[in-house]
């Protein structure tokens, strides 16, 4: 059995369900040691049960960051409303949840992946977050988003001679059970194929990016090539 992770050490940051516990469960079959924060428990998984709406419970995460070899941050609230109806204080927790935070947590693992020379970094952005762009209903949560893409080209720039790589993945409409009747309907009538995209299909591409060492800095839209002309 090929198991390239057996002597790491993950940290995935929104492990509880998901896309997240599906990554989660992938890296754990790979043979990593899991370190998984969410909201709930998760039979044969050391999972840390945390509020990360909470600033406390956010440095308690980061301290965990420090020692890990394979950083996975899936989390990052959704908000969607236009500019003028997004009050100030939605920015400060779009841009802390989706951008700052994220941003801490490769900080606070990179001195440990240098001094082993080698790191897995894997940030999850939002649909078609991969480089700048216009959105008329959710424009906060996606340039905090976006900004995930200067910070995943940066980390790998910065850090491919230290044996660290660090890539991204903007999903699109996936098939996670937390919609709807009605709203499933709805998004699948907006995507390209007609239907979500498979959680297994986001789990293909995250053991692509984390298994190659010369894949770095590379963002992957696993979006079926949805844009707004399809709604």
């Amino acid at each position: 059995m090929d198991l390239p992770f057996s002597d790491k050490t993950a940290l995935v940051v929104g492990a509880s369900s998901g896309i997240g516990l599906a990554v989660a469960c992938s890296l754990q079959q790979a043979g990593a040691r899991i370190r998984g924060v969410g909201r709930h428990a998760v039979a044969g998984m050391d999972m840390t049960l945390l509020n990360l709406d909470e600033k406390e419970s956010c440095e308690k995460v980061l301290e965990m960051a420090a020692g890990c070899d394979i950083l996975v941050v899936v989390r990052g609230p959704f908000f969607q409303e236009t500019l003028d109806h997004t009050p100030s204080g939605m920015w400060e927790s779009l841009v802390y949840a989706n951008l700052v935070f994220p941003g801490q947590l490769v900080s606070a693992a990179l001195p440990g992946m240098c001094r082993k020379e080698w790191g897995r970094i894997l940030l999850f952005g939002g649909t078609r977050t991969d480089r700048v762009r216009g959105f008329r209903t959710n424009a906060a949560y996606a340039a905090a988003k976006t900004g995930l893409s200067s910070l995943i080209l940066s980390t790998a720039q910065g850090y491919a001679s230290r044996g660290i790589t660090c890539n991204g993945i903007c999903p699109g409409f996936v098939d996670s059970g937390a919609y709807t009747t009605e709203k499933r309907r709805s998004l699948e009538q907006k995507s390209p194929l007609s239907k979500l995209v498979d959680e297994g299909e986001i789990v293909s591409a995250a053991e692509f990016l984390l298994k190659n060492p010369s894949i770095n800095g590379t963002i992957v839209r696993v979006d079926q090539g949805w844009s707004p002309s399809f709604i």
